[in-house]
């Protein structure tokens, strides 16, 4: 019979993400509030529901786009990005494990920020490759990858792929444009720098000259997920240099990204006024969030994001607080890794704002 990769024969590699509708089974009760999902969760979508009725019928029938032409050619036309160096697919974790595949082999060793998004990890283990965690810098105030750390490591293990995420998750820290390009520069030739702006709509220059350029070694990776409240869909872009974007062609599941997805999508492009809006409404949230819990006496992060994130004293108290919430049906992200496990991160949805819907961590700030 076909055998499996050994890698895949053993514990791991596991999801990271199962979702809410397993939580919600194995807690035996529905999780209405969801202050810990990072997805546009209450976009209005008046676009959407204007545009949409009985012609969804209309996008089930073929396939979609492969090259997602109507895409690629709003956010050109509206980031001022070239067309070439666009590539659409279905949503930042499948350009993630697509980049991997296209850059990586199984024993090749790829670099990561122990406790940052751990799809990165889960994909990595997934194709074979051994990773390499360097710790956050951690000080009062900050908590963020250690670009330093993650170069030495890259140089150390002549590693493949460095992943960062920049707006970090789980932490909000945001490294200037001139950081980014010192990292890639300290990175072996050979190594690739894997960059996840899946936040980058919340940065306050979102859409600058380097934001949308690309930028040799580094494959940089989007998403519609989160400022454009499209996660359910699945979809997301790559900014690299053609020729790459031309490998990566070479690996990818061609029609991953449906017909109505497509749809969809290029409607909601096609009104940014209402991403605009709901990027500014998020930002506000995030601002209220943070003065109200730096008033109670809050170890806030700050944050370029949709969310905010709080340290706690210890994982203890976090993993008490969580249980509490949950147990009341309310989702904040109690972030898994050990190092980070004392970090509770909340999204800025108007629910977080409702008085006394986050009072178990209120409290627990306050004693």
């Amino acid at each position: 019979m076909p055998r499996y990769p050994d890698h895949l024969t053993g514990e791991g590699p596991h999801n990271p993400f199962p979702g809410i509708k397993v939580l919600e089974r194995k807690l035996g009760h529905a999780v209405p509030y969801q202050l810990g999902s990072n997805e546009g969760l209450d976009m209005p979508h008046h676009a959407l529901r204007e545009h949409f009725g009985d012609a969804l019928a209309a996008h089930v029938y073929s396939y979609g786009d492969a090259e997602a032409l109507g895409i690629r050619k709003r956010l050109s036309a509206q980031q001022g990005m070239p067309l070439e160096t666009l590539l659409v697919d279905a949503g930042a974790d499948s350009l993630m494990a697509l980049a991997l595949r296209t850059t990586c082999e199984p024993g090749d060793t790829v670099v990561s920020t122990a406790g940052t998004y751990p799809t990165f990890g889960y994909f990595a283990r997934g194709q074979g490759c051994h990773l390499v965690e360097p710790s956050y810098f951690e000080a009062p105030g900050v908590l963020a990858p250690d670009l330093d750390a993650l170069a030495i490591a890259a140089q150390d293990a002549d590693a493949r792929m460095v992943y960062l995420a920049n707006p970090d998750n789980p932490s909000g820290h945001l490294h200037s444009d001139s950081d980014i390009l010192k990292l890639r520069e300290a990175l072996p030739d050979t190594c690739w720098l894997l960059l996840d702006e899946a936040y980058g709509d919340f940065r306050d220059d979102a859409g600058s000259e380097f934001t949308t350029r690309a930028i040799p070694g580094v494959i940089r990776l989007r998403t519609l997920s989160k400022a454009h409240g499209l996660a359910g869909l699945r979809i997301g872009y790559t900014i690299a240099e053609p020729d790459v974007l031309a490998m990566m062609m070479k690996v990818r599941i061609h029609y991953a990204v449906s017909t109505f997805t497509q749809a969809a999508a290029e409607v909601v492009l096609d009104h940014p006024d209402e991403v605009n809006q709901h990027v500014a409404d998020v930002k506000a949230r995030r601002e209220q969030l943070t003065e109200h819990f730096r008033a109670l006496g809050a170890d806030v992060l700050p944050s370029a994001t949709n969310f905010i994130g709080i340290r706690l004293p210890s994982a203890e108290l976090a993993a008490e607080v969580h249980q509490q919430l949950l147990a009341e049906g309310v989702l904040v992200a109690r972030l898994a890794h050990p190092e980070l496990a004392n970090v509770i991160r909340i999204t800025a949805v108007q629910a977080a704002l409702e008085p006394g819907r986050l009072a178990a961590l209120e409290k627990a700030i306050k004693t």
